[in-house]
């Protein structure tokens, strides 16, 4: 993932692979401690849109906010739409659904890709951490999605997301 490397860290820190598999993990967390407080979900469609949720990347690559000033994100979405549809085309009767997963993760139209949306802004600051942790400087910008994140998620959702949010804060303020 570039915006690793664009910030000074060796070329290949993170891979999109890694990245999902984390986002997938920090998602099926989330989903069973959210279903605990009370909030009903969708639990296998929250890990099989966190698997996809950046399919398209491993065609486009991961294009850092800082080319996204200069491309816009129109540009952005209709590649990664056109990558993504490329991916799927041969994938059958499980095609549809696939392509349901991927707009819903994009529109953030259901609880379920609003939550796998936390996921990955959560897996990024793990990683954030992890890298700050082994001496990484110059990575306060991927803190900032942490200071107010609004998801649009339901209380009891809303609430472990922020409490996994603080605790990740307050790991790196003891730095």
């Amino acid at each position: 993932r570039t915006g690793w490397t664009l910030r000074g860290q060796p070329n290949g820190t993170e891979s999109v692979a890694a990245h999902s598999f984390g986002v997938a993990v920090t998602a099926m967390l989330l989903a069973d401690e959210i279903r605990v407080r009370g909030l009903d979900l969708d639990v296998e469609r929250v890990l099989r849109m966190a698997l996809i949720h950046d399919w398209a990347e491993t065609r486009v690559g991961d294009m850092p906010r800082t080319a996204g000033e200069y491309f816009g994100s129109d540009v952005r979405k209709k590649a990664e739409g056109h990558a993504f549809a490329d991916i799927i085309r041969n994938a059958g009767g499980g095609e549809a659904a696939l392509a349901s997963l991927h707009e819903d993760y994009e529109e953030r139209e259901s609880v379920e890709s609003r939550l796998v949306k936390a996921a990955d802004i959560i897996d990024l600051l793990i990683e954030a951490y992890a890298l700050e942790r082994a001496g990484a400087k110059g990575l306060d910008e991927f803190w900032e999605v942490a200071h107010e994140p609004d998801f649009q998620l339901p209380d009891a959702a809303k609430n472990v997301v922020n409490e996994v949010i603080q605790s990740l804060l307050e790991a790196r303020n003891a730095l």
